[in-house]
């Protein structure tokens, strides 16, 4: 068994809710955050299976589709990649907020199904996210957690960017 490290995506890899973006229902509404190409091609570097965990309503809710959803991850792993940053898998939430189902974060679904796909042990990883709850996910799976902005969270450790969780991450890996 691996450790692995999961990132959320709006907010902590990609701009959402700006002046620019409010949701990314398309590739060309994919915008990085500033360090994130950057962050994720260090943490590849140090050899852990990064995935992506995140939900995405929209599809349930009828914004979007599942093609289009994965050609906004095609774009995000082409952006990710121009820096040298590889995303081992990415496992999604399509269902409307509120409907019940174990794999819309806060529920750490998304998180044991990737686990037991690719052998990876959750007790050393380590849960990404902008929003309590991916970290409540983080806990509930046994995993890690940091928190990406400047609030409260009951996470193990708080950066107000990516770029800047990297240390922090690696040393909750060891």
């Amino acid at each position: 068994m691996k450790k692995a490290i999961f990132l959320d995506r709006d907010g902590v890899l990609n701009e959402v809710l700006t002046k620019r973006v409010k949701f990314v229902n398309h590739p060309q509404q994919l915008f990085l955050l500033d360090g994130a190409s950057e962050a994720v091609a260090r943490l590849s570097k140090a050899g852990y299976p990064i995935f992506i965990v995140t939900n995405q309503g929209g599809i349930g809710l009828g914004f979007m589709s599942e093609e289009k959803l994965d050609r906004v991850h095609d774009r995000l792993r082409e952006l990710l990649a121009e820096e040298g940053g590889a995303i081992t898998g990415i496992a999604y939430c399509p269902h409307k907020p509120n409907a019940g189902c174990e794999c819309r974060k806060p529920s750490p679904g998304l998180l044991y199904g990737l686990a037991k796909n690719h052998q990876i042990e959750l007790k050393g990883s380590v849960m990404v996210g902008d929003h309590e709850r991916d970290i409540e996910a983080g806990i509930a799976a046994g995993c890690k957690t940091v928190f990406i902005g400047t609030g409260k969270s009951k996470a193990d450790h708080v950066a107000p960017s990516l770029l800047e969780a990297v240390e922090p991450i690696l040393a909750l890996l060891k």
